[in-house]
């Protein structure tokens, strides 16, 4: 097992010995059932009828008269929940029912993995503990009280700077002490192996109709895909689609903060170095001492110090380019796409739509680009408030 799990030297298994026997309980599980016959048709039917698959792609006039070239939006915005999470939490949360556990553990940031999960611990019954730091609970109030509506406790992380990275940790600490009965529905492609595995597989479907439906809208392929990364399971689930196609640009964009020059971001692939953090191997905001950066973002799903491993191969060999988009930007981007197309973006996907705009005048009216909208923006709207108060 310590050798699969591997996108090049990125990824691999790095944990504490009472999790690697229940890392390979996972992994067999997984290979059993992921395409299983009876497994399969359970998700296909939830993905349509509960989450609302499939997502549609949306031409963005508006907004594309702004940027200058084609924009479209695939739309997964409008799943249940309000985000692409729902497509990983229905399927790690069916592999829980298939395993025979009975309890539910997750991380959350911006509180859409979160929410997402405790909804699936709704509808397969199952109690559900999610961890949140403090910081990201009072910026995304919402979230937290939807989660708890679902039937799920909210535990809140005091430690470090009270984000993403704090309650992996204390997710993490807490399923080492509760390995026998409950499953850790890991929300993004980076951790050891075999999340990074499992998590794309059940975000390809992005990938897949967004493929299918340029060819049936378009009539050809976009020339360029561009998605969001913070641990980077929206971003994969929609390069997947596209990775062989050579000729199609796949552009990932991370939180740039209030400025890259202050330090203060979380762009770990544009500024990272190497190291291991929650289980891999990866690109790591960290000092020379390997310390890890605290980040800082206005958008809490991004606020992360390190990536997914298949982006971080995606990056040494060319194949996918990374940008980073600042707060300004990004704010102007989730007021734009509102005033343009009365479609509010969550402030992560607002970065993807900020480097659009970042285009204006550099691309021909004929290029065409397509964004993955991740997530809706209502949970964002007090913190777009705070930074920018409406006229009166």
């Amino acid at each position: 097992m310590k050798e699969k799990g591997r996108f090049g030297d990125y990824g691999g298994f790095y944990v504490p010995e009472v999790l690697i026997p229940v890392l390979e309980e996972l992994e067999g599980a997984f290979y059993r059932f992921y395409e299983d016959e009876q497994f399969v048709a359970e998700l296909g039917q939830l993905s349509k009828e509960y989450a609302g698959r499939p997502s549609p792609l949306y031409y963005a006039k508006r907004f594309s008269d702004y940027v200058g070239c084609r924009v479209y939006l695939k739309r997964e915005d409008l799943l249940h929940g309000g985000a692409h999470k729902v497509n990983n939490t229905l399927g790690q949360g069916l592999l829980a029912k298939y395993m025979g556990k009975t309890k539910l553990i997750a991380e959350t940031g911006a509180g859409q993995h979160g929410l997402a999960t405790a909804m699936i611990g709704a509808l397969f019954g199952m109690e559900t503990k999610i961890f949140m730091g403090v910081t990201d609970i009072e910026r995304q109030s919402v979230n937290v009280h939807k989660m708890k509506l679902c039937g799920a406790e909210v535990v809140d992380v005091e430690g470090g700077t009270g984000t993403l990275k704090d309650a992996i940790n204390d997710a993490l600490r807490y399923w080492t002490a509760h390995v026998r009965d409950t499953f850790y529905l890991f929300g993004s492609t980076c951790g050891p192996h075999p999340y990074p595995t499992i998590v794309k597989h059940f975000q390809i479907c992005i990938g897949k109709e967004a493929r299918r439906q340029s060819l049936e809208q378009i009539g050809r392929l976009p020339d360029m895909i561009v998605a969001c990364v913070g641990g980077g399971s929206n971003a994969i689930g929609i390069f997947s689609g596209f990775v062989d196609d050579k000729n199609v640009r796949l552009i990932g964009v991370e939180a740039g903060g209030r400025s890259l020059s202050s330090g203060r971001h979380a762009a770990t692939l544009v500024a990272g170095r190497v190291g291991i953090l929650h289980g891999a191997k990866a690109y790591l905001l960290q000092d020379e001492e390997g310390q890890v950066y605290d980040t800082e973002s206005v958008s809490a799903g991004l606020d992360y110090p390190s990536v997914g491993p298949e982006h971080c191969l995606l990056k040494d060999t060319g194949r996918a380019e990374y940008v980073a988009a600042e707060d300004e930007e990004v704010l102007d981007a989730f007021e734009l796409l509102s005033k343009t197309e009365g479609i509010l973006p969550a402030l992560e996907s607002a970065h993807a739509l900020a480097y659009m705009m970042s285009q204006k005048g550099k691309l021909s009216s004929e290029q065409v680009a397509v964004v993955n909208l991740s997530g809706r923006g209502d949970k964002d709207v007090s913190i777009v408030e705070k930074r920018r108060p409406l006229e009166q």
